[in-house]
């Protein structure tokens, strides 16, 4: 028979207090942030889930290097979809950038053979993203004039890049101070969170979203 979480904080009181913080205070919870919680998490996987399941409603999700607390339900009705803080996109062209943004992922790490459980998480160019992304606009719009490459950095891609890194989704590589990089060539490192997402759900409603244009 499994532990409480009761029952497991009281042999591991500070780090069951950490853990639940940890998952509440961003919205992913990296192997990097904490590697000892992270392990501690993954050997007691099911009494959290339980914890939270029972007590919150709201679901647990990990793999090798990324936990979450999902909920799929707002309770307190007077707090407006405009006034909470979560990750969303209100005009279509973000929304389709950041889509792009997940072909891009999925294409990259298909080439590299990489997996979720490499050591190292995907690094690329900014301005390799940007071509791609204007590649798709121009795939999806190409009758559209007002789809160039500066529409797509001032208005569709760019605008989403502080909320990507704000979210925990990319991470802006550090350059030394003697170098001078920065634009195009600024190096970002694509996140575990990009793992959870369906590319060919999300694909499908890139392919719907001239018709609603």
């Amino acid at each position: 028979m499994s532990d409480t979480l009761e029952q497991l904080a009281a042999r591991h009181g500070d780090k069951v207090r950490d853990l639940l913080n940890y998952l509440v205070e961003s919205p992913y919870f990296y192997k990097t942030d904490n590697e000892t919680l992270f392990y501690f998490l993954n050997r007691h996987k099911r009494v959290f889930e339980k914890f939270y399941e029972q007590l919150y409603g709201w679901k647990l999700h990990l793999d090798g290097k990324c936990a979450r607390v999902y909920k799929d339900q707002w309770h307190n009705k007077a707090i407006t979809p405009a006034n909470r803080d979560i990750f969303d996109f209100t005009r279509r062209d973000e929304a389709i950038a950041f889509m792009a943004l997940l072909e891009f992922f999925e294409k990259q790490i298909d080439e590299q053979a990489m997996s979720v459980d490499e050591k190292q998480n995907l690094r690329f160019r900014y301005g390799d993203l940007l071509e791609y992304t204007h590649r798709r606009f121009h795939e999806l719009f190409g009758s559209d004039t007002k789809y160039t490459g500066e529409y797509v950095r001032a208005r569709a891609l760019g605008p989403i890049m502080p909320k990507l890194e704000r979210f925990r989704f990319l991470d802006k590589v550090p350059v030394p101070p003697d170098e001078m990089v920065g634009g195009d060539d600024t190096i970002y490192e694509a996140l575990p969170a990009l793992y959870h997402y369906n590319t060919t759900a999300l694909s499908q409603y890139i392919a719907n979203a001239e018709k609603d244009a």
